[in-house]
């Protein structure tokens, strides 16, 4: 059940910040504090909703005591908890941030005043450090790749995939159905974004080293891992048609490589003595017609699933 403000008071949106967390006792009352510091001056109400992703430390109770309400979400992983939030809470401007102290808490007012004001439907904080501890090289390394593989594939221009640090329109949020259990969440935003062609736009924000104490919970690898994972997915549900096509067209031509001396012969002397291996071309090629078949399918049902999550974007209020 939605919680939290859902009308509009007097022209003024109501502002959620949601920080998903786990292990972050030393570092969440920071971000609240920092962040009710930037809104000091907002006439709209602000409200912090927290949700503990199976933590092990005191990360809810530090949440708690400085001001936000607390959700625990068992089902650990980064996307497990954004769903917990965005099933909960209900606000008519979402901010999502980290709870780790790394993002600059000035330019939240100013996301906020975007979704609202603009009428975008997300707002990412592109991240900008000077500090090489803020952001490591192979983190920094993989992210551009996984950027280009994502504006590669829905034919987009986004500067930051990974960032954790966006403001949302209410209709976004409530359209927007979280696959993801772990740090592919950011991956998927931004591919919904996309699909969606919602209105979405960029500001630049400082990203700061973790404070002493505060440890990453993210693993280059692993993660990197689940993350490529999760583009190929997203390949294959957007693009079905190029990704079975593509598939197809190696099986083709797999097809011809083995089928070519069978072929050949069979021009040459009305004989095929290489009976095996023209059976295994045939195959091939049946292979390669059947994905080629599936990408012209699924290409349709594609674009039936946009059309019907975009019918949802529509009927949600912004």
């Amino acid at each position: 059940m939605d919680r939290g403000p859902k009308a509009v008071i007097d022209g003024l949106p109501s502002v959620a910040v949601v920080i998903p967390c786990f292990n972050e006792e030393g570092t969440i009352g920071a971000v609240i504090a920092e962040l009710k510091v930037a809104f000091a001056s907002a006439p709209y109400p602000v409200n912090f909703f927290v949700c503990d992703n199976a933590s092990t430390d005191g990360t809810a109770a530090a949440a708690i005591a400085a001001g936000a309400e607390v959700y625990v979400e068992r089902h650990k992983g980064k996307g497990n908890a954004v769903r917990r939030l965005f099933m909960e809470v209900a606000a008519d401007v979402y901010l999502m941030t980290d709870g780790d102290c790394t993002y600059e808490p000035a330019v939240a007012p100013d996301m906020v005043r975007r979704v609202w004001e603009q009428r975008q439907d997300m707002v990412t904080a592109i991240r900008r450090h000077t500090d090489p501890e803020a952001y490591r090289r192979g983190h920094q390394l993989g992210n551009q790749a996984m950027t280009w593989a994502v504006n590669r594939t829905f034919g987009q221009s986004t500067a930051d995939v990974f960032s954790g640090y966006r403001a949302f329109s209410r209709r976004f949020v409530k359209s927007f159905p979280v696959s993801s259990r772990g740090f592919e969440i950011e991956t998927e935003l931004t591919a919904h974004g996309c699909e969606m062609r919602a209105p979405v736009s960029e500001i630049e924000c400082k990203y700061y080293p973790r404070p002493d104490g505060s440890v990453s919970k993210l693993s280059t690898y692993k993660d990197g891992m689940r993350i490529a994972r999760k583009i190929l997915d997203l390949f294959r549900l957007h693009r079905p048609f190029s990704f079975y096509g593509g598939i197809a067209g190696l099986l083709a031509a797999a097809g011809l490589a083995v089928g070519a001396i069978p072929i050949t012969e069979f021009f040459s002397t009305g004989k095929v003595p290489h009976f095996p291996s023209a059976i295994l071309a045939s195959g091939i090629m049946v292979l390669a017609c059947l994905s080629l078949a599936c990408g012209l399918i699924l290409d349709n049902l594609s674009r039936f699933r946009i059309d019907m999550k975009r019918m949802m974007l529509l009927q949600q209020q912004v």
